[in-house]
């Protein structure tokens, strides 16, 4: 059996799915997403357990170590070393994992570049928070926030790729 949560994980699940968003892009600008079906009982599991997760993840319920973020210039609370002047990313050399400035001396380390680039709702969620708190010193429940908000994206692009993965094992689109 099933309920209303599992309905809602599935749904969420194909909605977060990239081949989803790429196949129904036109028609997600003109009008509300259509929820497509499964009559296929594993299928709808596997994406019930994987929207769970996201959702979980959104809704900082959950946290994953997927990307460890590091503050590493030490407070002084005389030079305001925390103090949010500007917003910059540079991407590193070998890991695909990057800095984010916030002033000349302090950065966040260990941003990985595609969680950097993830979009929601037209907003690079990454920079748009920092941004957002421009001209605030930052305290320690923000740095810890903001390192699990970047763990969080970075869980999601996972996710987001497993969920294709699933319906490619499953028959691929249209799901039915």
């Amino acid at each position: 059996t099933f309920g209303p949560e599992d309905v809602f994980a599935y749904m969420y699940a194909v909605f977060h799915a990239p081949t989803y968003r790429a196949r129904y892009a036109e028609f997600l600008k003109i009008d509300f997403p259509r929820l497509p079906l499964t009559s296929d009982s594993a299928l709808f599991v596997a994406l019930c357990g994987l929207g769970q997760r996201l959702v979980a993840l959104h809704l900082m319920e959950a946290f994953s170590t997927s990307a460890r973020v590091s503050f590493p210039v030490k407070h002084d609370a005389s030079d305001k070393n925390d103090l949010i002047e500007k917003v910059e990313y540079v991407e590193g050399e070998e890991d695909g994992k990057g800095r984010v400035y916030i002033n000349q001396r302090q950065y966040f380390e260990g941003i990985p570049a595609d969680a950097w680039a993830f979009h929601v709702g037209g907003y690079q969620v990454c920079h748009k928070w920092l941004k957002d708190r421009k001209g605030r010193v930052l305290t320690y429940a923000d740095k810890m926030h903001y390192g699990r908000v970047v763990a969080a994206l970075a869980e999601t692009i996972t996710l987001m790729e497993a969920i294709d993965e699933a319906i490619e094992e499953h028959g691929g689109w249209p799901v039915m």
